[in-house]
């Protein structure tokens, strides 16, 4: 993957979370009930976390019909469509491609940097990106340590592409601590 830019990490924003909240009453207004919910993830949802400036934004469907209305109305609405349509293998889960499967926008013009997940709840990657954020969230030594792996990495990776190519091994550290914990304490989503 290539990504072109460099990676830019800024102090956090407690305007994340509501930016977030406008964000998704837009979504949620524009693909209506395709959405079965709408969740903030990634760094800017994890309070005093470090992040690019992007609000990462995951859209949970009920199924493959679904994901691909959602993301035939984000299209028609300007949502830019990413070419990532699928998420990274990890290690230790189902090899399965339908367990990946996801739709990628980018912010229509004007708008502040947002990525939108399309997500089908129950797979693989809609769990893991909520399990990791709620694990970072409940666990701040771990996101401290995370911190510190995003910030080698922005100063290695040459772009955005490499800089979340090289993440993925670490969020999948992460994730895997997540399952342990959510296995022991009885998170659910």
């Amino acid at each position: 993957m290539s990504g072109g830019r460099p990676v830019t990490l800024v102090d956090p924003d407690p305007r994340w979370a509501a930016e977030f909240e406008r964000i998704a009453q837009l979504l949620q207004d524009e693909v209506g009930t395709e959405a079965s919910r709408i969740d903030h993830i990634g760094s800017t949802s994890v309070p005093g976390l470090a992040s690019k400036d992007v609000v990462d934004v995951q859209i949970t469907v009920r199924d493959t019909d679904a994901l691909q209305r959602a993301a035939a109305k984000l299209e028609m609405l300007g949502w830019r469509r990413g070419e990532h349509f699928s998420d990274h293998a990890v290690t230790g889960l189902s090899g399965h491609s339908d367990d990946r499967q996801k739709e990628f926008f980018d912010e229509p013009d004007g708008e502040r940097p947002i990525h939108v997940h399309v997500r089908i709840d129950g797979r693989a990657n809609q769990r893991y990106a909520l399990l990791s954020r709620d694990y970072l969230r409940s666990h701040p030594e771990a996101a401290a340590a995370y911190l510190e792996v995003k910030r080698g990495l922005a100063a290695l990776a040459p772009d955005r592409g490499a800089y979340a190519d090289a993440k993925d091994p670490a969020c999948d550290l992460i994730y895997h601590a997540a399952e342990r914990w959510a296995a022991h304490t009885g998170w659910t989503p």
